[in-house]
């Protein structure tokens, strides 16, 4: 199974550790890319400050994530799962899980970013600041960009197994299944649902939406599930304890759809 993840836009301080040895993060098969959004983010960064800020969408407060990004090669570095902070992130508590938990979350997550690309959550990033939906001047939307780039990649790490997709809009765009690894996806949507004069309303609540999935990716480290397709996945929920509504795909080719019913939010 591999799980794809969004990043969280705030993130942990930097490390102590060794500073970025980029051929070292997994999925090599990025290495020339990641070379080059790097090269102009810090060179973006360094250059002006403030049209750093605007192509990054930045607030003034957020001046000092200018810097940090200008350090990037140089500053500590730490796994991307203690990097990513966050909603999603808190709820899925990597550093609670016991041993086999962990080794099973090193092997199958898979956080999407504007800067890597994507990287398994063990690879030793610095902490950065470089959104999926930033337009770099000389490289372009890095959506786009990343999408050149991701499928072979990807599509070998997907193997022949089960992929969750867990990833917020703007990430998916960097890389959409097709084919056989589409008909082996599984895409996730919460839905609080709650009765209003006698009538069940369900809407999406982001905050909320972020936890659960954090706490659906924690159940099946934790169980050592390993769900080989999105059927099994249904079941395997729905004895997790979920409320889960699917809809598998009209053709074929096609991720499914999952829905996640919830009536408390915490």
């Amino acid at each position: 199974m591999l799980v794809l993840l969004p990043p969280s836009e705030g993130k942990a301080a930097s490390g102590r550790g060794a500073p970025l040895k980029a051929e070292s993060l997994s999925l090599p098969g990025l290495a020339q890319a990641r070379a080059a959004v790097l090269d102009e983010l810090v060179e973006l960064c360094a250059a002006d400050e403030d049209k750093a800020r605007e192509v990054l969408g930045l607030s003034e407060g957020l001046r000092g994530e200018v810097a940090k990004n200008v350090e990037l090669r140089t500053a500590g570095t730490r796994p991307a799962g203690e990097i990513y902070t966050g909603v999603l992130y808190d709820a899925l508590d990597l550093a609670s899980l016991d041993a086999a938990a962990k080794r099973r979350a090193a092997k199958s997550l898979l956080v999407f970013s504007g800067l890597w690309g994507a990287v398994h959550t063990g690879d030793r990033i610095p902490s950065y600041r470089c959104s999926m939906g930033v337009k770099l001047p000389g490289l372009g939307a890095l959506g786009t960009y990343w999408r050149g780039v991701m499928d072979p990649v990807v599509t070998e790490t997907a193997g022949t197994g089960l992929v969750l997709d867990l990833r917020s809009a703007a990430y998916a765009a960097a890389w959409k299944p097709k084919g056989a690894v589409a008909s082996r996806t599984a895409t996730v949507r919460v839905l609080h649902s709650a009765i209003v004069d006698g009538v069940e309303k369900r809407s999406v609540v982001s905050h909320f939406n972020k936890a659960t999935k954090g706490r659906i990716v924690r159940d099946l480290l934790t169980a050592g599930a390993a769900p080989a397709d999105p059927a099994e996945l249904v079941e395997t929920l729905r004895g997790l304890g979920y409320v889960v509504e699917a809809e598998p795909p009209v053709k074929p080719g096609r991720p499914w759809s999952l829905d996640v019913v919830v009536t408390q939010i915490h």
